[in-house]
């Protein structure tokens, strides 16, 4: 996993541990041992290898319920387009006449309904246009998916890191607490300073436990993203590296093409379709029939023809043509609120995105490097016995500060692009996370 790498200031607490203890004898175990900031990467728990981004989307394509209830509801369509096809059946009645057995009349009838007016067309066409609206379903599915488990991944990252980072910064703040103690017991600085010490000891002891806290909130999310897999207890990518800020004109262009506005169209052509299927049904069927009569009497057989129509005089299904109608235009309107709305989002997410971006390149090249260097020669000037313990940590507070600053702005460059690849409908991401550099 890529670090920031800040040796220089760790370096410079490790120099004031060693200065400490060669003036005031051996510090002892109190002390634990100090890595190097960001630029090594966090231990592996003993649950084995992390979770990548390509295997975590993988994984939620083919453990999501969404995205298998998506998929069925295209394939129930698709069983509805073939069914739309079907031609009616044809009818078989028996008529018997009279109680009296010699005088009896037994006719038989086999009826076929002739559609007209278009009816299996129309109805052919409406099931078409459903099927379809339901495959740019389950495409609209597969981005939101995507979108959310590339959300929930790089939350969980961040979070192992700002994890790291306070377990650092508890390590330094045990160290300092053990130093302080020591040149109070050898009279060379006020209690005062070794209470400070120990305040700052118990604050990031707490911002441990509210990384952690944090850190398990996204894991909690990240199992929900991939189908409820619990199994997953850490990640693993390149992180600190913002992806690539595409162009804004390029970007709305993509966006004209997203599942989203396909669907929105596609729902706009299915009301048609409907309407079309519910005027078709204004023009009466042909109902043939064809079958014999025979009078038991007479012990003759007569062939019998038939036609019969429904005659349109009170239900002409007026209403249903002009109430699919109005949800047609209804899905227009929402077709126009959705471009609106996406467009709205797409270039607040791509603001974020590009503001979060500059505020990560700031923290690369002024914030961070100051931050190191003041932690350095504070750190020295307190060895030296130039500065105050609570100069030094001062200088280590500033700093965590900014580490943690950096990541909220990665984190924040993060979830813009991930809704930017939602919005757009189109990986951003790859099959893999972005490749990282190091700030020097």
């Amino acid at each position: 996993m890529g670090k920031v790498r800040v040796p220089l200031a760790w370096l410079a607490c490790a120099a004031l541990a060693g200065n400490a203890l060669a003036d005031e004898g051996r510090l002892g175990d109190a002390a634990p041992p100090v890595r190097g900031g960001l630029s090594e990467p966090a231990p592996a728990p003993a649950t084995g290898a992390g979770l990548d981004l390509a295997t975590a989307l993988h994984r939620a394509e083919a453990r999501s319920p969404d995205m298998a209830a998506s998929q069925l509801e295209a394939e129930a369509t698709r069983h509805e387009l073939a069914q739309a096809g079907v031609r009616p059946n044809p009818e078989l009645g028996v008529d018997v006449e009279d109680a009296n057995r010699r005088q009896r009349t037994t006719t038989v009838l086999l009826s076929q309904r002739m559609e007209l007016g278009g009816k299996r067309d129309a109805r052919v066409q409406a099931a078409r246009k459903a099927s379809e609206l339901a495959t740019v379903q389950t495409q609209q599915q597969r981005v939101e998916t995507r979108a959310a488990v590339t959300r929930a991944f790089f939350d969980t990252l961040i979070a192992q890191e700002r994890v790291q980072l306070a377990q650092e910064a508890l390590n330094l703040a045990q160290l300092g607490a053990a130093v302080a103690d020591k040149r109070v017991q050898a009279g060379k600085v006020s209690p005062v300073e070794l209470t400070r010490a120990r305040v700052a000891q118990a604050q990031t002891r707490m911002a441990l436990t509210q990384a952690q806290g944090e850190l398990q909130t996204s894991l909690h999310a990240l199992h929900a993203a991939l189908g409820g897999d619990t199994r997953v207890e850490r990640v693993e990518g390149k992180l600190l590296q913002v992806p690539t800020l595409p162009a804004l004109p390029a970007v709305l262009d993509t966006a004209e093409r997203a599942p989203a506005r396909r669907k929105s169209a596609l729902d706009v052509e299915r009301w048609s379709a409907v309407a079309a299927v519910e005027r078709s049904l204004r023009t009466p069927d042909v109902t043939l029939s064809v079958g014999i009569k025979r009078e038991r009497e007479s012990a003759r057989n007569q062939v019998m023809l038939g036609v019969s129509m429904p005659l349109p005089l009170f239900d002409r299904n007026q209403d249903n043509e002009l109430a699919a109608l109005r949800r047609r235009d209804k899905a227009e309107e929402e077709a126009r609120a959705l471009a609106l709305r996406q467009r709205a989002d797409l270039l607040s997410a791509h603001q974020r995105w590009a503001s979060a971006t500059e505020v990560v390149a700031l923290m690369r090249q002024d914030v961070l490097p100051g931050a190191e260097s003041a932690y350095a020669a504070a750190t020295r000037g307190f060895s030296l016995g130039k500065f105050s313990y609570l100069e030094a940590l001062d200088a280590q507070r500033a700093l965590l500060e900014a580490k943690t600053q950096y990541l909220t702005a990665l984190a924040d460059a993060y979830r813009a692009a991930s809704d930017v690849e939602r919005l757009i409908g189109e990986p951003l991401f790859g099959t893999a996370a972005p490749s990282t550099t190091t700030p020097k």
